[in-house]
């Protein structure tokens, strides 16, 4: 089976959803949780904290340069991720399709690459 990561995306500086909103949002996304368990597909999941919380690292010329922020400059930003394990693309996007549903934001679907033969 191939792993997949389904990343939950989300727009900073949007409206938040309600507190009501938000608390109904937790509940469906651990009903979601607990589907990929039982169906064994779950491999690992987490969401993450703002963007402005990041920080970047990079090794120029030997010199370890950190900066604070996201590295992306943009709006939409990674709030969290699940990674799961299924038959192909479809099975993955079936999964997404309940994913956002739970979450109430865009899922993007990627395969993992494959490990080289050695």
């Amino acid at each position: 089976m191939t792993q997949y990561l389904m990343a939950v995306y989300g727009v900073e500086g949007d409206q938040p959803p309600s507190p009501e909103e938000m608390q109904q949002m937790y509940k469906d996304v651990e009903v979601f949780n607990d589907e990929l368990k039982t169906e064994g597909v779950m491999v690992f999941a987490g969401g993450l904290h703002p963007s402005e919380t990041a920080t970047v690292v990079q090794v120029r010329d030997g010199e370890t340069l950190t900066t604070d922020g996201p590295f992306a400059e943009t709006k939409e930003q990674l709030g969290g991720f699940w990674i799961i394990e299924a038959p192909d693309l479809d099975a993955a996007l079936a999964w997404a399709a309940k994913g956002t549903a739970a979450c109430k934001s865009p899922v993007e679907v990627r395969p993992f690459q494959e490990e080289p033969e050695a």
